[in-house]
């Protein structure tokens, strides 16, 4: 998971109100405690020492939020007197909570987006096909291709003098798969896709598959489910292509935590991966962070450390910290600070799933993969 979504944190200061909100059921009363609950998060803030200008633009952002326009809820991120930062969430957060930090609470927040991968669906017939991006915040079109109209359809005669005609259209199938997977191709690269899902027309989804570059075809998976024409959609299609992320997803987290444990493990030559908060924040603090883990039940998630005005300004002791930079260090979470460091640095961030956790891997909660390491000489 990619954080750049976060840019906007990372140019303010803070502190920070962070607010998850649940905006309940779509009725009478489902108003009433909406009412009562943006009461109870301000309050809340309030007690926590945050500044009026900043409660009173929270209140204004939560009054606004009905469950018909963000059913499972919405994450505020607030600083002097301004909602910096306003995001959807996929997926609902029981009560929701408030608080007012140093740094913004992000943990929840990238827990609750899951880690489905980018998909991209093609929706494939002999003429051509029409591509949709999907991510967590839903559907956008991605653009279309058109190939050759005609010949597309075989004729119904095996009389010797309509085999030239067959022919014809075989060669417009093959053309037309061959213009789809390049313009596919070109889709895939420019929408930062992770997954690619043809959907369609069963001869013409191999033929685009087989021509697709190498990189692309790996990624590639095929439904029987659906098509291109209007009103194709169904069930069946849109729990493939679920089942096509979560496949995806559970084959990338296999990956990382293998590369993980072998990365940890090396005796002669210098360790890929680190794990711990000391390791985890000395590799955040020069930029070697390719891949943040975060394990969400983690007892290190909420250690304290120390962190001053820039992402990079971390450490585990607060007399190691005020050597960091000017002014005064604060004290604030581990994962917060490590989240926020990655997003500044464009790291990676993977919250393994709690089914993956069960060899303790990374030890506390948190661990990286490195951009790159010292050689043993100069350690």
């Amino acid at each position: 998971m990619r954080l750049s979504f976060l840019q906007p944190l990372l140019d303010r200061p803070g502190p920070w109100a962070t607010v998850y909100f649940d905006p309940g059921q779509a009725d009478e009363a489902g108003a009433k405690r909406r009412e009562l609950s943006v009461r109870e998060m301000c309050r809340t803030l309030e007690q926590e020492g945050a500044d009026e200008p900043t409660v009173a633009a929270v209140r204004e952002g939560l009054t606004g939020l009905s469950p018909a326009e963000d059913p499972a809820g919405r994450v505020l991120f607030a600083t002097g007197g301004e909602v910096v930062l306003s995001h959807r969430l996929p997926r609902r957060l029981q009560g929701g909570f408030a608080c007012w930090a140093a740094l913004p609470r992000l943990t929840p927040l990238l827990e609750l987006c899951g880690q489905d991968p980018v998909s991209l669906i093609a929706y494939i017939d002999r003429t051509g096909a029409d591509f949709e991006r999907r991510t967590a915040a839903g559907p956008r079109d991605c653009g279309h291709v058109e190939g050759a109209q005609w010949p597309v359809h075989r004729t119904a005669t095996s009389d010797w003098s309509e085999r030239h005609f067959q022919l014809k259209v075989e060669n417009t199938w093959e053309h037309n798969a061959a213009e789809i997977a390049e313009a596919l191709a070109a889709a895939f690269e420019e929408s930062g896709a992770d997954l690619v899902v043809l959907v369609g027309d069963p001869r013409e989804r191999p033929a685009v598959r087989d021509k697709l570059p190498e990189a692309v075809r790996a990624v590639t998976v095929e439904t029987e489910h659906g098509g291109r024409a209007a009103g194709s959609g169904s069930a069946a299609l849109e729990e493939a292509i679920e089942n096509a992320c979560q496949e995806h997803l559970r084959r990338h987290v296999g990956e990382v935590l293998d590369r993980f444990r072998a990365g940890r493990v090396g005796t002669d030559r210098p360790a890929d991966a680190v794990e711990g908060v000391p390791a985890v924040v000395d590799a955040a603090r020069e930029h070697r962070i390719d891949t943040l883990l975060v394990r969400p039940d983690g007892p290190d998630l909420h250690r304290e450390m120390w962190a001053g005005t820039d992402p990079d300004q971390l450490a585990v002791r607060r007399t190691d910290a005020e050597a960091l930079g000017d002014g005064a260090p604060v004290s604030v979470r581990a994962d917060d600070a490590l989240l926020r460091s990655a997003a500044a640095t464009s790291a990676d961030v993977l919250i393994i799933p709690f089914e993956e956790v069960s060899d303790d891997i990374p030890a506390g909660g948190l661990g990286a993969l490195l951009r790159w390491t010292y050689e043993p000489s100069a350690a």
